[in-house]
Order: structure tokens, then sequence, then C-alpha cells
């Protein structure tokens, strides 16, 4: 079972959620809820974890905070937020990052990613975003949170129906 510090949202203390994915067949939402990995993620437990992402986005300049949480298909959780930097052009979005961790350890297959904004408004990908999620989860599911509004659902192709894809590469 994973150590859990005290906050109120319970995150996790000495192991990352990932770690506790793939060693224990459970994982531990971000509200202290337990949910078995045996059935894929649910799309309300993905997004928890996009809303635990979002409050480490480094947003000094917007103030628009953004999280991510990206599901493998094995059922590995990466979580990403978005960075700002001072140079606009350095800045990289909460989807970006969850990806690049992703495949920073090896992963290239996803099934679902789940997005997050401050506004509490739907926080739809940037194109660049897009283009990365296209390269790793041409037919995975975006899942786009308003607090009002609820969740809708997409896939890749839907946001980006005609992407630059490796089979243009000639």
């Amino acid at each position: 079972m994973p150590k859990r510090n005290g906050t109120a949202a319970g995150g996790f203390a000495a192991q990352s959620s990932d770690s506790v994915f793939k060693s224990s067949g459970e994982y531990f939402l971000p509200d202290g809820r337990q949910q078995r990995r045996d059935s894929l993620m649910t799309d309300e437990a993905l997004i928890l974890q996009a809303k635990d992402a979002m409050k480490n986005a480094y947003a000094p300049y917007s103030q628009f905070r953004v999280g991510a949480a990206l599901l493998a298909k094995d059922g590995a959780l990466f979580k990403g937020c978005n960075v700002e930097n001072a140079s606009y052009g350095a800045t990289n979005c909460a989807e970006r990052t969850a990806v690049f961790k992703a495949v920073s350890e090896g992963y290239r297959e996803f099934e679902k990613i789940a997005i997050v904004a401050s506004s509490g408004d739907y926080a739809s990908p940037c194109g660049i975003c897009r283009q990365v999620l296209a390269e790793f989860m041409p037919e995975g599911k975006v899942l786009l949170y308003s607090e009002e509004k609820g969740v809708v659902t997409y896939t890749v192709r839907e946001l980006l129906p005609m992407g630059f894809r490796k089979e243009d590469i000639r």
C-alpha cells in the first residue's frame, strides 16, 4: 500500500502514482478513494488525477493552470502540468508534459488523456499538443472537463483530422 501524505486532497508521499499503478493492482484517487486497476481507469478517476496534476502547474504569467492525466494501454498513469517561461515560446503544455514523461519512461501507446483547467471551462489541446497526441494515440480518447458542463470526449483524429503522420515522411 502506498504511503500517503497528510494533504486534504490526499496525494502520494514516497511513491508516485505511476509506481503505485504498476506494482499493486490498485491505486488511490487524489481524494483518497481507492480503485482497482483490473478495470481500466474510469473517466472520472482520470479527471481527478488531472485535477491533482494541475496543482503543480507553474503559471506565474497567465495564471492559467492546466493539468493532464495520460493513461497508457497497460494501465500506467502519467500526469503533467503546464510550465510557463518568461520566454513564452519555451512554455510547455500539460498534455505534452504528460506524454514526454511517459515516452522518457519507455511508453509509446496510450488509451486516453484527461485535461482540466483552472478556468473551470474546457481547455482543448493546442495544435502542437494535438500533433504530439496524434503521434502516440491517433485513435485515443481526449476527455475535456468543465465544472459547469461536465465531460466531453473526442478522439485525437476528431481534433486533428489531417495531422502529419510518419507515413507522410518520404
